[in-house]
Formats: structure tokens, C-alpha cells, sequence
């Protein structure tokens, strides 16, 4: 079964999806969000590509445990994510996401160019692998 996985931005949204078997995130793409329903149009269509059957949004949940603006637009997107589509959509901790692929990508020695164009899509593979090995050790 694949999941998706979704970094949301308030201008981009990267998208990963993991591969048949539920174990390795892949990063897929980055979506300009202009607005909601034109940014699900296009989730639908990788949805669709791909037979994603869950789909996982990234929760910028702060440093101490609060709930924020960030986090209110994420429940918000997913609840109409998961209404528009009629799959399962789960929120994840993301915390430090951006951050960790940011740092990725510096160690990689990417150019300033190249690491902006990928953080989103690099964020949604850390968020999709965090919860694909939380899943995976639940069943240890």
C-alpha cells in the first residue's frame, strides 16, 4: 500500500510517496499552493498516479508543544483533504523537517538554488519516513 506523505507550506507543498510495500519514502514533487482547491486538484492527481491509499500532512507543532497558526492551516487542509478525497489522512509531528533537510542539503554541498527548489520535497520524504518507521516498529 502507498502513502503519501505532504510538507505544507504556506506557498509550496512538498509531496513524497513511499514505495509499494510502505517502507521507503520517495520524494516526488513540490506544488505551488496559489489556494486549496487548485493544491488538492493536483495531490488528487499524484493520489491517482501513484493509488495512494493514506495520505500523512506534516503538523508544525512548536518547540514547546504548542499549536500555532502553521499548525491550525495544516488540521484545516487535511480535514479537507481527507473530505475531498475519501482516504485516511493522518497528521505527524514535523519538527526540525525543514530544518534536517536543510541541513542535508548543506552537507550535500547543494547550491542555494537547488536546496530551495528541493527542501519541500526533501521535508515530506523526512515527515513520510518518520511515520513509515513509526509503523514499522509499532509492529516489533
Amino acid at each position: 500500500m502507498r502513502i503519501m506523505g505532504l510538507d505544507l507550506g504556506t506557498r509550496n507543498i512538498g509531496v513524497a510517496v513511499s514505495d509499494e510495500t510502505g517502507t521507503i519514502a520517495q520524494g516526488r514533487d513540490t506544488i505551488i499552493r496559489e489556494d486549496d482547491k487548485s493544491a488538492i486538484d493536483r495531490i488528487m492527481g499524484v493520489i491517482d498516479e501513484f493509488g495512494v491509499k493514506e495520505v500523512v500532512v506534516g503538523l508544525p507543532i512548536n518547540m514547546d508543544g504548542t499549536l500555532g497558526e502553521r499548525a491550525e492551516d495544516s488540521k484545516l487542509f487535511a480535514r479537507e483533504l481527507e473530505r475531498r478525497t475519501g482516504l485516511p489522512v493522518k497528521l505527524w509531528d514535523e519538527r526540525l523537517s525543514t530544518r534536517e533537510a536543510e541541513n542535508i542539503m548543506l552537507e550535500a554541498d547543494l547550491t542555494r538554488k537547488k536546496r530551495k527548489k528541493a527542501v519541500d520535497r526533501l521535508a515530506a520524504q523526512i515527515i513520510l519516513q518518520g511515520y513509515l518507521d513509526s509503523r514499522r516498529n509499532e509492529g516489533d
